[in-house]
């Protein structure tokens, strides 16, 4: 996935602030394997160096990725963590290493999309566009904004700017947004049910600075007040929903960026969600044609709305 004028412009990666990469190489089959004599064997190293590696992660984290008992390893909450994490990065590395060993090759399409929307709505869904039509390639590149074609294909924004007469639209789905917040955070915080539901003086509300708007624009849309309580906010709207669901406090969350996270009972959204009069749209530089591979990802991303 390449950046493409990105939405959400703040982020920052410092190399300094990761282990080195042999030492994650480690852990990762530790923790996969769940020993340090079976990882040591399947990358040809001796066991006092996995352990050493696994021991510098630890000491620079500041935190404990392995219970040791009874000569055998078992993983902590961070382990398990971490583990995900680099699974994940290490499955995209050896993901990249093969395309590159191949010859290159122009993907059917090319799909820019907003950050936010591409992490927490696009990717989860795109194993049932990918079985439905295995003959389409297609590219995801992260962007937000004007939208440049000639490098892109199609792409996926909000109507909150102006995008030109020349360019087509297609509505996938209306933004409905609501307030956000774990479980056991609502157990905590909030007195009474439906329109007469109150958060209580110690909520705190999440704001973000790529969305500072969310909490008035619900409350014009919902047809209710900001509750006025304390504040926090974030960088970007992504850690305002990954703050709720680990219980700092209540964040305005779009119905189809939290909607798998409150199915999953991660989130729950005791307000409900009310229409912000916005919309996603997929837009492209001609009209889509009957039978094309765009036809056929627009009414795939339309049933998945």
């Amino acid at each position: 996935m390449n950046d493409h004028k990105p939405g959400e412009e703040n982020s920052r990666y410092r190399r300094g602030e990761l282990p080195p990469l042999g030492a994650l190489r480690c852990f990762e089959a530790a923790a996969r394997l769940g020993s340090f004599t079976r990882a040591a064997q399947e990358l040809h190293l001796t066991h006092g160096a996995v352990s050493r590696a696994v021991r510098s992660i630890e000491d620079a984290l500041a935190v404990e990725l392995f219970q040791r008992r009874s000569q055998r390893v078992f993983l902590t909450a961070a382990g398990e963590r971490l583990r995900d994490a680099t699974a994940a990065a290490f499955d995209v590395l050896a993901a990249t290493v093969r395309e590159l060993r191949e010859p290159p090759r122009k993907p059917a399409l090319v799909l820019s999309c907003e950050p936010t929307l591409l992490m927490r709505w696009l990717i989860p869904r795109l194993p049932a566009f990918q079985a439905a039509h295995p003959g389409i390639g297609l590219q995801l590149v992260a962007g937000g904004g004007p939208v440049g074609f000639g490098e892109i294909d199609l792409a996926i924004r909000r109507n909150d700017f102006d995008w030109g007469r020349r360019v087509h639209a297609q509505l996938l789905f209306e933004e409905r947004v609501g307030p956000v917040c774990s479980p056991a955070y609502r157990a905590r915080h909030l007195r009474g049910e439906g329109r007469r539901a109150q958060w209580d003086e110690s909520a705190v509300l999440l704001h973000s600075a790529t969305r500072p708007g969310a909490w008035a624009d619900w409350a014009r849309a919902a047809r209710r007040r900001v509750p006025v309580v304390q504040t926090q906010a974030f960088e970007h709207f992504y850690f305002s929903l990954q703050a709720a669901a680990a219980g700092v406090g209540v964040a305005i969350g779009p119905w189809q960026l939290v909607r798998d996270d409150i199915e999953a009972g991660v989130l729950v959204a005791p307000q409900g969600f009310a229409a912000d009069g916005s919309g996603y749209h997929l837009l492209s530089p001609q009209a889509i044609s009957e039978g094309s591979p765009a036809a056929a990802l627009l009414a795939r991303l339309r049933a998945q709305a």
